[in-house]
């Protein structure tokens, strides 16, 4: 057996424990009574501990550094993969691992009914054990980088945003904070009538029907995959055992198509990555922030695009009858509404960058050092003063308790979302672009000419070349503001 055939092995034997946390982890957000909670959490930090043990192997090591000589590029690009996963891992202890995996499942499952109490100072208890660890690790993988980086923060960033500096996405946000309040007031100077009214009660059966006819023009596959419910929407899963939730209120509809759109560009995006990398660390998704250009491309840039909502508007009128007094514009326009709001994932596309920038800002600080635990509440409230014109003071469940990423310190993820809109607008530029008749195809509900090119730019890349690298290749830029800027225009403004 070769160096090269050894490392596989072990990344092989890496992707079944990995498969493993995956269906735990969806069974305790999905299914799992609450009285499984401990039994869980210790499975999962368990395999999570074993799975750090194998990175840290002092033989795979080696193998990897023993087969890094050779002239095979994907080869190359192989091992420069396992090479980043390793130094991932080594630079954090077992222990450290375990902890966090501990605090993460225990901060994670009392949020579940403390946001529903409003109940701040009963999660702060958890979420300051959640970020003493996060500074931890974010200390460790600082100082043991192998590139400099610009502060502790950035290294729980590259986690997520792989290949994305925060010099990127710092210039990126002060481009937004300069131009979005521009946008945001003649929007709202324009819209001088209101939306219909959606009043009345939409039965979550019927819902559920709908949203997997909306899957099922997204073409989603349901011999691969399923559809949920949680109290958090979100995509799992791997190739072949596809999982999406959504989840439903009974007083409107169209927030549960949103995320289901949103989710199956995620799921899209795995099950398109190359069959012959399978378990592989050069056949993984690159990065969060390709990640969440899929999703919003399906949900913003396919779902929302005038053509394709006029061909689905039948559908939802035949699920949900008493909408059928409500043409195609009167029910995008309720989408399409700029509304400054408390809730991210309910924002409108507009606003939305200004939820995350805010995030940005306070997880940045917290890393850092730079703010305390106790202080998010009026952080969070101050900047939502100053953003969004909203306040947040004695409405945490509102506020800086919306979100579940933070409960299990997936600090760094957050930016991700935003690089997700801009890089969703250039791809869908760069795709109605290289398909002129792209509003014929969408008008009759066809997306297979998008799935194409995707699949040939990005799925099948999967983390062959760089995050900007596959952008440039894609679009001929880098990621920037510009498209989604002009997106934004000419949606709302022109």
């Amino acid at each position: 057996m070769t160096d090269y055939q050894h490392a596989q092995e072990y990344f092989l034997k890496i992707a079944q424990i990995d498969h493993a946390i995956t269906y735990l982890q969806w069974d305790q957000l999905v299914m799992m009574p609450p009285g499984g909670s401990d039994g869980r959490a210790a499975a999962i930090a368990e395999l999570s501990a074993m799975r750090h043990d194998m990175l840290c192997a002092e033989d795979l090591q080696e193998a990897v550094e023993n087969a890094s000589n050779n002239n095979d590029p994907e080869m190359t690009r192989n091992l420069a993969e396992m090479q980043r996963q390793i130094r991932n891992a080594t630079c954090l202890p077992a222990s450290l691992v375990k902890a966090q995996s501990l605090a993460g499942s225990k901060c994670e499952h009392g949020w579940r009914q403390q946001r529903i109490d409003n109940d701040w100072q009963s999660f702060l208890v958890n979420f300051e054990e959640v970020v003493k660890l996060a500074r931890e690790e974010a200390q460790l993988r600082y100082s043991t980088a192998q590139q400099p980086l610009a502060s502790p923060y950035d290294a729980l960033l590259d986690l997520y945003c792989t290949g994305d500096s925060s010099e990127l996405i710092a210039e990126i946000f002060a481009t937004l904070k300069k131009e979005l309040p521009v946008i945001i007031e003649t929007v709202l100077d324009k819209q001088t009538e209101e939306t219909v009214k959606l009043t009345g009660t939409y039965p979550i059966d019927e819902q559920k029907r709908l949203n997997r006819a909306l899957m099922e023009k997204l073409e989603f596959d349901f011999q691969q995959g399923r559809l949920d419910v949680s109290s958090h929407p979100f995509s799992t899963g791997t190739r072949g055992d596809h999982r999406i939730t959504t989840r439903f209120r009974t007083e409107e509809f169209f927030e549960a198509l949103m995320a289901t759109a949103h989710e199956t560009g995620h799921a899209s995006y795995e099950a398109g990555l190359p069959e012959k990398w399978d378990n592989l660390p050069i056949g993984s998704a690159r990065n969060m922030s390709i990640h969440e250009s899929q999703s919003l491309l399906f949900e913003k840039q396919i779902f929302l695009s005038r053509p394709f909502f006029n061909s689905f508007t039948e559908t939802i009128h035949q699920f949900l009858p008493q909408t059928k007094t409500f043409s195609a514009d009167q029910l995008r326009d309720v989408c399409c509404r700029v509304d400054p709001s408390y809730i991210r994932v309910e924002a409108d596309e507009v606003t939305y960058p200004l939820h995350v920038i805010l995030r940005f800002e306070i997880e940045k600080d917290l890393i850092n050092g730079k703010a305390a635990a106790k202080d998010v509440p009026e952080l969070w409230d101050d900047k939502m003063r100053k953003y969004l014109g909203l306040s947040t003071a004695g409405n945490d469940r509102d506020g800086c308790l919306q979100d579940i990423h933070w409960t299990d310190g997936s600090f760094g993820y957050f930016p991700s979302y935003t690089l997700g809109a801009l890089n969703a607008a250039q791809l869908f530029a760069a795709i109605k672009q290289q398909n002129p008749d792209w509003q014929e195809h969408l008008a009759e509900g066809n997306i297979t000419f998008i799935r194409d090119w995707l699949q040939k730019k990005i799925w099948s890349v999967a983390s062959s070349m760089d995050s900007q690298d596959i952008l440039e290749q894609a679009t001929g830029e880098k990621t920037n503001a510009e498209a989604f800027l002009r997106h934004l225009k000419n949606r709302y403004v022109a």
